[in-house]
């Protein structure tokens, strides 16, 4: 009984090691997509509002004129950069997800290993018996 205890509280230890690290790779990503899609807002919106300062000091249509041109690249800066930005957060998280997959995977083979072994250490025994 003793025995089966101490493999199962030491399968229990590394299911909780390979929770945590997977729980500590889901948080980076997920503090790295905030930190990358905060950042794209404020250059987005810094541009926006100077972009508005601009078209409020116009006073006619020339100027008016003058200034849609800006707006359109403005509005096409942020789209590229919003869009670049979702490409960024994907990328980051298919390779947290891989990372994660790869715990899951080393996880899976360790409890296999462990379990063959002990199924061979029996049927040895058993053999001799």
């Amino acid at each position: 009984m003793y025995q089966f205890n101490d493999q199962f509280t030491k399968a229990t230890s590394q299911f909780a090691d390979v929770a945590a690290n997977a729980n500590r790779l889901a948080i980076d990503n997920a503090q790295k997509a905030f930190g990358l899609q905060m950042a794209a807002f404020e250059e987005n919106t810094s541009a926006a509002f100077a972009f508005w300062n601009e078209l409020i000091e116009v006073r006619d249509v020339e100027g008016f004129k003058s200034v849609m041109p800006k707006g359109v690249q403005i509005a096409r800066t942020a789209t590229e950069r919003s869009l670049g930005t979702a490409q960024e957060v994907f990328a980051n998280t298919v390779k947290t997800n891989e990372a994660i997959g790869a715990l899951a995977k080393g996880q899976f083979e360790k409890a296999t290993a462990q379990a063959t072994a002990e199924v061979e250490k029996v049927t040895k025994a058993a053999s001799k018996k």
